[in-house]
């Protein structure tokens, strides 16, 4: 292994620059003067041995002579998917425990190991079991992981998922985001005097880690797959047959059964030891800079979202799935579109981010009526939502849609089909909406029947830019989308970008959609102004947390290769690009005549927004204009 990273030092310093292919070429010379029987290198290992090295050989690190130019070289050539933080954040996403759900959607899996809609096999889900759905733990082990591949992780986007959240008890609902929070707060933390494990880590989440694994080792839990199958097993095959309900199945498994009725007695958490992580988290080594949480429009409401806020959270995701009644009728969705719009009306005026899921191909759709819904679902007033996971309708055993299947009321699209429906949503998407996503983690023996492709969307994208492929024109239309235009890991030269301001208009709002472009439409930077309409205010009298006159950012990102809290570099981050929003947008608050300026800070940016002038404020932070 070290002769790699020598090798990989002295290219560098000869001035090479070396990608991703030229790294699986020196892997596999390497691999070449191996024994036949001999392990091989592989990129997954050379990362985790320079840091191991590095921090327990420092003498052996010290004589290889990297300067922290080299480092920063070598570090970004060995990362390990280094598009995960290439948005300049790391995601960590956690999952809560099995619980029951307020609906039963025909096309939801029913793993009784999981939250409702999730499934075993899918990788959060898999490290969720692994650390026994405890919070802390997740975030423990995914931070380490992250920076074992490479990743920054100074800048944390928290995303809680598993169900409906708000259909947990709220005092578990604090536990758990206490729990995240103290986390990262602990990651870098020393051990108190005589707390060092003997060939562990010697910092204190190593320590609080071991404890709370026993804990539930004690409580007689166990993270083994054939256990967790055994646990489930009697209760999953009653489900499966129609003897039991999931939620019936969920309270005889995790309310009322051990050891979860046990382990519920601790998870509890009061507001108080909240605010003492958020307050540490100001500072911490691992600033939460976003918070996201799962819930279903019906569940909207102007006290749940005062809550959201209250917990730390900026971004909102929720099932809207389709605009059409009919489709949530035979489908068995308990939502109705006037809840749609009052969800979507509300956390837009909340400040939050609204991160919506949108399927094609249900029961009941056909290619043109989904290519008409998600055109409305993206240009009338009502929605128009900030990001979209746009998924396809996948066949999972143990549904009720196997049923319909089987009499032959539903088929899952062709390709052909699928992407030319997808296709056309991704060209009706406008430039302020993100699509994040267009399959779910559904490993392939799961579906049953649709799509088992992991590269759907590079299908649909090649399609969309009219590629050279059968029966596609070279003349459609530019995608617009966040997510195809972010400049990824690319380096910005500042001077030829060009601040744009994208106006459009909600049933409750006058948004402003302010991004930094390149020449080429790739996107560095944005960020989302909210103006509300006095008529809001009538509409929900006594509701709202802000007053008439008061503008909300409800979004600052600026895109690149993650840098460090007080680092510069050439990404795009930390040159003065997010200020600059800022700045524009006050103006354009101040010229519609709003007299302040509302910011939906998460609590690790809190400390940034003071240096510009905000002050803590209720919910939010607040500026003068």
């Amino acid at each position: 292994m070290e002769s790699i990273i020598s090798e990989i030092l002295d290219r560098l310093r000869a001035g090479e620059e070396l990608d991703a292919k030229a790294l699986l070429r020196i892997l596999n010379d390497h691999n070449k003067r191996l024994d036949a029987n001999a392990p091989h290198y592989s990129k997954k290992k050379l990362l985790p041995f320079y840091l191991r090295t590095k921090e327990r050989d420092p003498q052996r690190w010290q004589s290889w002579n990297i300067t922290p130019e080299l480092e920063q070289q070598l570090v970004h050539l060995l990362q390990v998917k280094p598009r995960r933080s290439a948005s300049g954040v790391a995601t960590i996403t956690v999952i809560t425990k099995p619980w029951k759900c307020g609906g039963a959607c025909i096309y939801c899996p029913n793993d009784l190991r999981m939250p409702k809609s999730y499934l075993s096999d899918e990788p959060a889900c898999q490290r969720a079991e692994r650390n026994y759905f405890d919070p802390y733990l997740q975030v423990t082990s995914r931070l380490r992981a992250l920076n074992q591949m490479g990743h920054v992780t100074d800048k944390i986007e928290l995303i809680v998922l598993g169900s409906t959240w708000s259909d947990y008890p709220r005092a578990y609902q604090i536990w758990f985001i206490t729990e995240l929070f103290r986390a990262l707060n602990d990651a870098d933390d020393k051990p108190p005097e005589g707390d060092k494990l003997p060939g562990r880590s010697t910092s204190f989440e190593a320590a609080n880690a071991r404890e709370r694994r026993q804990f539930y080792r004690d409580c007689g839990l166990s993270y083994e797959r054939d256990d967790l199958v055994a646990f489930t097993q009697a209760q999953q095959c009653l489900v499966n047959e129609g003897e039991l309900t999931y939620n019936e199945a969920m309270v005889n498994l995790y309310e009322a059964g051990e050891p979860w009725k046990a382990i519920a007695k601790h998870q509890h958490a009061t507001l108080d030891e909240l605010e003492r992580e958020h307050v540490r988290n100001e500072q911490a080594a691992h600033r939460v800079v976003g918070l996201v949480v799962e819930t279903r429009p019906s569940l909207i409401t102007p006290e749940n979202l005062t809550f959201l806020r209250t917990l730390g959270a900026t971004k909102v995701q929720m099932g809207v799935q389709s605009l059409d009644q009919h489709i949530h009728d035979i489908n068995q969705r308990p939502v109705s579109i006037a809840q749609i719009d009052r969800a979507l009306d509300l956390t837009r005026l909340f400040g939050f981010k609204t991160h919506t899921h949108f399927m094609v191909n249900l029961l009941g759709q056909t290619p043109e009526t989904d290519r008409a819904d998600f055109r409305r679902f993206v240009t009338e007033t009502p929605y128009q939502p900030d990001e979209i996971k746009l998924y396809p309708c996948a066949l999972v055993r143990g549904t009720e849609l196997c049923e319909r299947y089987e009499r032959g009321e539903w088929q899952p699209y062709d390709e052909e089909t699928l992407v030319d429906v997808l296709v056309a949503d991704v060209l009706a998407t406008p430039p302020f909406t993100r699509i994040s996503r267009m399959i779910r983690d559904f490993s392939a023996h799961d579906i049953e029947a649709g799509n088992k492709k992991v590269n759907l969307r590079q299908l649909v994208e090649a399609c969309a830019k009219g590629d050279k492929l059968p029966g596609r024109s070279s003349s459609l239309p530019a995608i617009q989308e966040i997510r195809y235009r972010e400049i990824s890991t690319q380096d910005v030269e500042l001077g030829e970008l060009t601040l744009e301001v994208v106006p459009y208009e909600t049933t409750s709002t006058y948004e402003r959609f302010l991004q930094w472009v390149t020449p080429e439409n790739k996107i560095a930077g944005f960020l989302r102004l909210s103006l509300p309409k006095p008529e809001a205010f009538e509409a929900y009298p006594d509701a709202l947390p802000v007053s008439p006159g008061e503008a909300m950012i409800r979004e600052v990102h600026v895109y690149g290769r993650a840098s460090g809290l007080h680092t510069s570099g050439t990404s795009a981050q930390h040159r003065g690009l997010g200020k600059k929003l800022i700045e524009r947008a006050s103006e354009l608050a101040r010229e519609a005549g709003y007299t302040k300026l509302n910011v939906i800070s998460a609590i690790g940016t809190r400390p940034y927004y003071r240096n510009l002038g905000f002050v803590d404020n209720g919910l939010y932070q607040q500026k003068p204009l």
